[in-house]
């Protein structure tokens, strides 16, 4: 699963790595981005500037957008099968952006310590996703987006048992623009573990209120 991530470079980094155009007046940095929150994504419909959807897929067919709630993931080995997703798979995917996200790793049954995982030289990067659009009944359309997940790679596994897919930064054009499912279904993979770290943070990051850059900074338990 992945719940919880982090994107707060600036505009101007965002606009060299990724190649598109940031609108500063929409973008703000988000140090614990949680579901139901318009995000940083690029579509395949419009891959030359930044924009944002909801987290949490509501399919085109569904009746009430709260079941983006509970779609805010999509599994790698399923995702062409299933109905909420096949669709979106094919025709609607989009880069999810990302300087690093979090996972919570059980301690006991009643205690989870939350992680952040990055990358080792701290860049940034994309996740897989895709996308829908769905209108409600006054006509307002609403985008929204779901990670791919997938198995966990050696870092991963002694935290949680799934990861977002992280695409290879030369794979993220084919991403958005190639019809061959059979590749795209290649590049749902774990990311090399090591090109990537991982260690604990504080408990702020449990409150998707608590959304400041304190989040951020590592910390030492006691236990």
């Amino acid at each position: 699963m992945c719940g919880r991530f982090s994107f707060s470079p600036l505009a101007k980094i965002i606009e060299d790595r990724f190649d598109v155009r940031v609108d500063s007046t929409r973008y703000k940095p988000r140090y614990n981005s949680a579901p139901s929150q318009d995000l940083a994504v690029i579509p395949n419909i419009n891959p030359g500037e930044l924009s944002f959807y909801r987290w949490g897929l509501i399919p085109f067919w569904a009746k009430d957008k709260n079941i983006g709630n509970k779609m805010i993931n999509a599994k790698a080995e399923t995702i062409a099968e299933k109905l909420s997703f096949k669709n979106s798979l094919k025709r609607k995917r989009c880069l999810v952006l990302s300087d690093g996200f979090y996972e919570w790793k059980t301690i006991s049954p009643k205690e989870k310590k939350p992680y952040r995982i990055t990358f080792r030289d701290n860049g940034l990067f994309a996740m897989a996703g895709i996308w829908d659009s769905w209108k409600n009944e006054e006509g307002n359309l609403i985008n929204s987006f779901a990670i791919i997940t997938t198995t966990p790679n050696k870092l991963m596994e002694n935290i949680h048992t799934r990861m977002p897919v992280i695409l290879d930064r030369k794979d993220e054009k084919s991403w958005l623009i190639s019809d061959n499912l059979v590749l795209l279904k290649s590049l749902l993979k774990p990311y090399p573990d090591e090109e990537m770290t991982a260690f604990p943070v504080s408990k702020l990051v449990n409150s998707p209120a608590n959304d400041s850059p304190e989040v951020l900074n590592p910390v030492e338990y006691l236990f």
